[in-house]
């Protein structure tokens, strides 16, 4: 035994010494055996050029830029399309982008190539170019004006100089928001589209044509892309996840030893007996258990040998649960540890833990965890949970305070909010800021925090008539009065009785229109029945006929004052317009007035224009000035108008206004209770003054003001050209100069007018553009001069905008010009103010002209056209034209009579301190007294901004889209547990990124690489807080997961650009099964293309080398929302289809009840949306739409596709006024029969079938895998063999494997039926399932309401694993009893398994009340009668409510109806609709119609071995079917007309089949 044992401690120390040894040939031998996963994902079009995606780039980045880039581009020495190589492509590209962007913007410019972000842009400019002919013509690059396409240079020169003879209304092109229009182009005249690839020398030969007649404001010059097919491969994408889950099976049984504390160091207790049976002791042939108990004293050197061949091995290590306990905590502790490393060491072990973590479980047990980090970690959590509401293990992301989703990273969006951020921090960096001031600055939430709806007019104004006071009035005398009522709780909708004025409707009615009724009415409505709503009233003036106006407000006064009751002066008026269909006269006014006074009374006295109650005009005048609109009726809730352009807007019947009075009010309910709740609102503030003084209520409404835009700012970042360009003898070279150029070149030399005073600092920089010679523009400079002198810290500059070609006398504009540049900025104010005063003083021609000013007055024509040109170029305003630039924000141009008037410039000051102004002068106060104090101790923080720099914060800052940024709470501890890595370029400004992760979780897959890829991209400064879960009941993360991203494009040696990106995963386990899972941005709908294994089923053990796939970008999804504006609900049920005016019926969808969703699917180019001819079109209209790209006055919705990014459009509806009545899901609906199905539909077989629909039988199913595709197969063909009537299969395409899609064309044609794969994105609001199985299980039940169009009646789900025995028409004809679907109950025969019977127990039995529980293996749905009781909806909002549990659902197909039996009825089927050995006895199966293969919790029998022992039939219908794929694969199959080739099919039901046959089917039908 000795000698034995002597051996075999030999031989292990040997063995020790050969591994460490030979570790690199193993290495080497291991790579050459190595099995793994690849896969990619390419789009549908070859590849774009790249030139072209990066001055799309450009373009997003500003159209200045992108010109800029396109003339850099032009003026290469060598055109693009004479370099050789691809490499010498990129680089003369970024060489030009080199010289305009920042290197942290180049940097990103790289990443965006890489990831070929704007390749969808390129595509639809060459769709649009198609769609025009364009590869119908012979030339590549050619011009489309006046009706003809020009492709000779000559012909251009031609056409060019006949221009006058051409009416450009004649010849209109359709033009379109994203198109590249040159910067000097007029839109007004003839437009000239040039069509074409950057970097060929034909195509810069007609942009140096076309471009020159621009400049002169001849055509309106545009540029579009068309691409020459060069044969290159589609284009390769990234910026996706693939993911490898590990599948278990739902009976695996799992042996738990009790849990016991690791201990804490290598050493063994000698006495402890090892377990030579666990599967731990036992690695590459060495029983350790064994070894151990033999040479107790070599417990230590063992334990780490079998440590090592562990770590060395491919194999997954089976863990106890006490081992899973602390992994979480482990694997940040192993983080922690690797930042001692230095550098990024951290983050990338970060990664490869989480992306591997499945392998890396068995090294991380036996790490440990300090204590110290364990309670940081602990004390961490604490804050986050009190602060943000962050639990253990759950992640954040904030990038310069904004925070994004960690859970599912929409990486499209993150680059997009960053790309929006480097730009302003390069600008403020270049101002000379310190770089903690540059992230205090880009923290702010600057930007509009309200819509121009939202927005609200003071009402505390003596114009409004008060009808009521429920604080006053006596008969509200016995309501509460607490605002803590407020947090009572009521049945939704419901107004609470209290006695304060916390509704108010104003009503602004001409009291001479018959369309003032309806609100009218229902103000009366509210008094009558005690409301707890405070009505007032303004009646406007200015009516049509201004005697019968008079005459009303006369009367109106004379009953308030007579009877001492507005209430009943406001009954008076309500009489006047109880009959709509009247006109109201003046002896309408004096029939009803007669009512309300005594027989001696003279009425006409009271009704006269002069008549002493015909007051009150004045006040009404000056209010309704405020609103901003002379549109009437208007009402307003709570100051808050209820805007509606619409056809038939609220106001225009009661119903109507009470539903939307109801809405308004339930909002600024919620407001109240939030500050109730808050202690923000208490029974000591009055009512009205509390609602008066919230932040969206101003003291006067103008959309030009409230209604903000980011785009509204100019860009102030460009780079400055010397400024003897604003001079007479350069002036010309001005047109050279970008806009933004333009811009920054004139700004440090503009004059401006000041106040006399002390000098003040400026924080307000005013520019009035216009011609004086018109009084508008006058007017224009004359208030903002009053503003100026009446405000404080304020400067205005006047820049002439006037036609340079004109013969008018320009004398006014040069002689306010001269007054700026020679006099005193002050003296300038004073003389130029009382010269405006003086109006008309220039058509006089008696304008007092000071005796200096003479002289300058005839050197000012060149000052006039480069005022022009500024104008033109960088204010984008045409000659004559009125605007307003207030701190870089455009407001403009005006139209020919509207105003802007000294109120309206006291608004737009507390607008923009509200926005911006209030935020930054807190920031720069507190920078200053903190310089004073000396507290900054590592930036130097004096730096004293100049009035242009302070613009340029405010352009820069203000120009970002709003968010809403979130501060990091105070009192983290970042010693122990938080990893911070510096910016990586020291000379460039960082952005602020602060991550919350636990490493192991899913969140950390996807963010880990990404923030690896985003530091060497993003000159970033990274604090990443990690935050595990303390204790884990399970293994955490079940996956392994690669990131497909690279930040820069890679080219071979040769010069050509590489394949592209590619996902690659090695070193994994062959034995356990796995699934691949594309983690793709949600409005990606991808198919796999290629893949010769069951990508449901990956055992490596069973393959020889690489298992590799490739899925393609079927569709980009266009998302949007549905409002019916009358209703204010969703139109349910309404169709609508994308096409082009070829085919305008291309895609169509159903608007589902939730949110009013639709989706559509699309790919790049530009689309035309519509209402579905036939019932939606004959019932609806479509009333407005937003996020849409339709050009003004087109009466198509138009949509262009042009970003791999979301696209969600809103769509406002309403029924027209005839059909009203009509419903559009209607019980006879003989309407909707036909159409084309292809949105969510695509037919590959057989057609519509028109004429026989009642008879087609339609069946639905889903498989995935390639075992379970097989069970598909032969359960079609059970039920064509014994079903008579034709039958139409629809199956869930999203799962389908290439295999299966080429043999369903062949099974068609033999077996003569037709079939169409549906396919829908699961979408965005609804909670989405991690697992394949859970998923497809949502898809059988969630979306049956707009998976199926409309014309298809009822539908049978039949299980892929079925065998159908009878004719489904029966099923069909089967009365359901009103309900919308039936299921077969399950079997209570077979006895055996009472004990698996859960339904019968706990939850389900109280729930069911003596109802069955149904299987979902077949079920037959009424789609009609679901549709109509909304049933989909009904089950989505349960499921939304039931899936935040993650426990709940267990069988989410089944579980969800069962538990919705309630609300939604089920008609029980007979019993023998549905038989499976499980749960039926022997007995039944004779009489079974079909026969389903459930698990059996108590066998676990394969599915394969249970199908062919159960199902005689089975056997025969696989046979038959193997024959036909044998024939097809052969090239045998031969049918009538049918000549389709496929490639060769691969083998699927040999090893693949056998290896899945082992495993269940993850879904337990019981």
């Amino acid at each position: 035994m000795n000698t034995a044992g002597l051996r075999i401690f030999l031989f292990v120390i040997a063995h020790m010494f050969i591994i460490c040894a030979g570790d690199n040939d193993a290495s080497t031998r291991n790579e050459k055996k190595s099995k793994g996963v690849t896969t990619f994902v390419s789009a549908k079009w070859e590849a774009t050029p790249l030139v072209l995606e990066l001055a799309e780039y450009m373009s997003a980045e500003s159209s200045d830029l992108f010109w800029s880039f396109f003339d850099g581009i032009i003026s290469l020495k060598t055109s693009l399309s004479d370099l050789e190589t691809d490499k010498q492509v990129y680089d003369a590209c970024i060489g030009v982008a080199s010289t305009l962007l920042a290197p942290a913007q180049l940097r990103m410019a790289k990443l965006a190539l890489s990831m070929h972000l704007t390749s969808p842009t390129v595509r639809m400019f060459d769709q649009i170019a198609t769609q025009n002919g364009a590869k119908e013509l012979d030339c590549d690059s050619f011009v489309s004006i006046a009706s003809r396409k020009v492709c000779d240079n000559d012909a251009l020169r031609d056409v060019l100089k006949s221009l006058q003879q051409y009416n450009p209304e004649e010849h209109k092109l359709e033009t379109y928001l994203l198109d590249h229009s040159f910067p000097t182009s007029d839109n007004k005249s003839l437009t000239a589209i040039l069509y074409g690839e950057l970097g060929t020398s034909d195509f810069a030969g007609k942009h140096k044509i076309l471009a020159g007649y621009a400049d002169k404001g001849l055509i309106n010059y545009v540029v579009r892309w068309n691409v020459k097919s060069r044969g290159k491969p589609k284009l390769r994408l990234s910026g996706y996840g693939v993911e490898l889950q590990l599948k278990s099976t739902e009976y695996k049984s799992q042996d738990d030893s009790t849990p016991k504390e690791a201990d804490g160091d290598d050493a063994a207790t000698p006495s402890e007996e090892e377990d030579e049976n666990d599967p731990q002791n036992q690695i590459d042939g060495f029983n350790f258990g064994k070894l151990k108990n033999l040479f107790p004293a070599l417990r230590t050197p063992l334990e780490r040998f079998r440590r090592h061949l562990s770590e060395m091995s491919e194999e997954l290590a089976p863990l106890k649960v006490w081992q899973m306990q602390g992994l979480s905590m482990q694997a940040a502790a192993a983080v922690i540890d690797a930042h001692d490393s230095g550098g990024d060491e951290a983050l990338k072990v970060l990664t490869s833990i989480a992306q591997n973590f499945p392998m890396q479980t068995k090294s991380l047990i036996h790490v440990n965890v300090p204590r110290s980090f364990r309670d940081e970690v602990l004390y961490n959590q604490d804050i986050w949970a009190s602060s943000l509401g962050l639990r253990p293990a759950e992640p954040l992301l904030l990038v310069s305070g904004a925070q994004y989703d960690a859970e599912e990273v929409d990486v499209m969006a993150l680059l997009a909010a960053l790309r929006e951020d480097i730009g302003p921090i390069n600008t403020l960096h270049a101002l000379g800021l310190s770089k903690k001031f540059i992230n205090k600055l880009m923290s702010l939430e600057v930007g509009e925090s309200f819509t121009w709806e939202e927005y609200g007019l003071d009402i505390r104004d003596t114009a409004i008539t008060w009808l009521n006071d429920l604080e006053v009035d006596e008969r509200y005398r016995r309501w509460p009065s607490s605002f803590m009522d407020l947090l009572r709780p009521t049945y939704p909708g419901m107004l609470r009785n209290m006695r304060r004025n916390i509704y108010n409707y104003v009503i602004i009615v001409d009291p001479t229109s018959p369309a003032s009724g309806p609100p009218l009415k229902l103000g009366e409505t509210l008094l009558k029945h005690a409301t707890p709503v405070r009505v007032g009233l303004v009646l406007a003036p200015g009516s049509s006929d201004p005697l019968l106006g008079a005459a009303i407000r006369s009367a109106f006064n004379y009953i308030a004052q007579d009877r001492n009751s507005n209430k009943e002066a406001f009954y008076f008026l309500n009489q006047l317009h109880s009959n709509q269909e009247e006109s109201v006269t003046l002896e309408t006014v004096k029939k009803h007035l007669k009512k309300y006074t005594s027989s001696n009374v003279d009425l006409d006295e009271i009704i006269s224009e002069d008549s002493e109650y015909n007051f009150g005009n004045q006040l009404a005048e000056e209010f309704v000035a405020k609103v901003g609109t002379n549109k009437y009726p208007l009402v307003l809730i709570n100051g808050v108008p209820l805007w509606d352009d619409s056809a038939s807007p609220v106001t225009s019947s009661v119903e109507l206004l009470e539903e939307a009075l109801v809405t308004a009010l339930a909002r600024h309910t919620g407001r109240l209770q939030r500050a109730v709740f808050r202690g923000e609102l208490s029974d000591t503030d009055d009512a009205v003054d509390y609602l008066m003084k919230q932040a969206h209520i101003m003291p006067r409404l103008n959309r030009r003001v409230l209604a903000s835009e980011p785009s509204q700012y100019l860009d102030l970042s460009g780079a400055p050209s010397s400024v003897e360009l604003f001079t007479e003898e350069r002036v010309h070279r001005l047109l050279h100069l970008t806009g933004r150029d333009a811009l920054a070149t004139a700004l440090p030399i503009l004059k401006y007018f000041t106040r006399p005073g002390k000098p003040e600092k400026i924080t307000q920089t005013i520019w009035v553009a216009g011609d004086l010679n018109v009084k508008e523009s006058r007017d224009l400079l004359r208030n903002a001069l009053t503003f100026m002198r009446e405000s404080g810290g304020v400067r205005v500059a006047f820049i002439p905008n006037v036609d340079g070609t004109s013969s008018l006398d320009q004398s006014l504009n040069k002689v306010v010009l001269a007054a700026l540049t020679t006099l005193e900025s002050v003296k300038a104010t004073k003389y130029v103010t009382q010269l405006l005063e003086n109006e008309g003083c220039h058509e006089r021609q008696d304008c007092d002209i000071m005796p200096e000013l003479v002289p300058a007055l005839n050197k000012y024509a060149w000052v006039l056209k480069a005022s022009r040109v500024l104008c033109a170029r960088s204010l984008r305003l045409r000659a004559g034209e009125r605007a307003v630039v207030h701190n870089s924000r455009i407001i403009g141009p005006f139209a020919q009579e509207e105003g802007f008037s000294l109120e309206d410039f006291v608004l737009l000051e507390r607008y923009s301190n509200q926005v911006y102004g209030d935020k930054l002068s807190e920031v720069f106060i507190k920078k200053k007294t903190s310089s004073n104090e000396v507290l900054d101790d590592d930036d130097d923080d004096t730096v004293e901004l100049s009035t242009e720099n302070y613009m340029k914060v405010i352009s820069v800052l203000a120009a970002r889209s709003p968010r809403v940024r979130t501060p990091l709470p105070a009192g983290l501890r970042t010693e122990h547990s938080v990893i911070e890595l510096p910016p990586l370029y020291e000379d460039e400004a960082a952005v602020e990124i602060v991550a919350v992760v636990d490493p192991a979780s899913t969140p950390a897959q996807r963010l880990a690489p990404l923030l690896l890829v985003l530091r060497r991209v993003v000159n970033c400064r990274l604090q990443l807080f990690l935050n595990p879960q303390d204790k884990n009941s399970d293994m955490p993360l079940k996956s392994f997961y690669r990131y497909v991203l690279e930040p820069e494009l890679q080219f071979n040696a040769n010069g050509a650009q590489t394949a592209g990106a590619i996902a690659r995963f090695s070193r994994l386990p062959h034995a356990p099964l796995l699934s691949l899972e594309l983690r793709t941005p949600t409005n990606w709908l991808v198919e796999c293309v290629k893949s010769v294994y069951d990508l449901d089923n990956i055992r490596l053990a069973d393959v020889d080398s690489l298992v590799h796939s490739e899925f393609e970008l079927e569709y980009l999804l266009l998302e949007g929302h549905a409002w019916d504006s009358t209703l204010s609900t969703p139109p349910r049920g309404l169709q609508l289809v994308l096409g082009t005016r070829d085919k305008p019926e291309t895609m169509d969808t159903i608007v589902m009840a939730n949110l009013g969703y639709f989706q559509l699917k699309a790919n790049p180019g530009a689309w035309i949306m519509r209402l579905r001819p036939g019932r939606s079109d004959d019932i609806y209209e479509i009333l407005g739409h937003e996020n849409t790209d339709t050009p003004a006055g087109s009466a198509d919705i138009q949509v262009l596709m042009s970003s791999f990014r979301s696209h969600v459009i809103k769509l406002r509806v309403s029924k027209k006024p005839d059909q009203q009545h009509l419903d559009l899901l209607v019980e006879n609906d003989e309407k909707n029969t036909g159409g084309i199905w292809n949105s969510i539909a695509s037919s590959f077989g057989g057609g519509e079938e028109a004429e026989a629909q009642d008879e087609t039988i339609n069946v639905f199913s889903v498989a995935s895998g390639h075992l379970y595709e097989r069970f598909l197969r032969i359960m079609m063909l059970s039920v064509l063999k014994h079903t008579k009537s034709p039958v139409k299969f629809w199956f869930l395409k999203n799962y389908l494997s290439p295999s299966l899609k080429d043999i369903l064309p062949y099974m068609a044609q033999e077996y003569g039926f037709s079939y169409e794969l549906v396919q829908y994105q699961w979408p965005r609001w609804l909670q989405r399932q991690r697992d394949r199985q859970r998923t497809i299980w949502g898809y059988k039940i969630l979306f049956l309401d707009v998976l199926f169009p409309l014309h298809v009646k009822k539908i049978i789900f039949v299980d892929a694993d079925q065998i159908v025995r009878a004719d489904l028409k029966e099923l069909v004809d089967l009365d359901l009893g009103g309900a919308p679907y039936g299921y077969t109950p399950f079997c209570e025969s077979r006895k055996e398994m009472e004990g698996f019977r859960f339904w019968k127990q706990g939850y389900w039995r109280n729930h069911l009340q003596g109802r069955s529980y149904h299987i979902s293996a077949l079920y037959v749905v009424d789609l009609k009668r679901f549709r109509r009781i909304a049933a989909g909806d009904r089950l989505r909002g349960q499921y939304q409510a039931l899936s935040q549990d993650p426990n709940s659902l267990s069988n989410l197909d089944q579980d969800l109806p069962n538990n919705m039996i309630h609300q939604v009825a089920i008609k029980s089927l007979p019993q023998e609709w549905l038989w499976c050995e499980t749960w039926c006895d022997d007995k039944s199966k004779q009489y079974a119609k079909t026969i389903d293969l459930c698990n059996n919790p108590m066998t676990k029998e394969a599915k394969l071995s249970a199908a062919m022992r159960i199902v005689p039939e089975w056997q025969t219908y696989d046979d038959e079917i193997k024959a036909l794929q044998a024939r097809v694969r052969r090239g045998l199959y031969q049918h009538a007309d049918h000549e389709q080739e496929i490639e060769n099919m691969d083998p699927e039901d040999v090893a693949v089949e056998q290896s899945a046959s082992d495993k269940d089917h993850e879904h337990t039908e019981l």
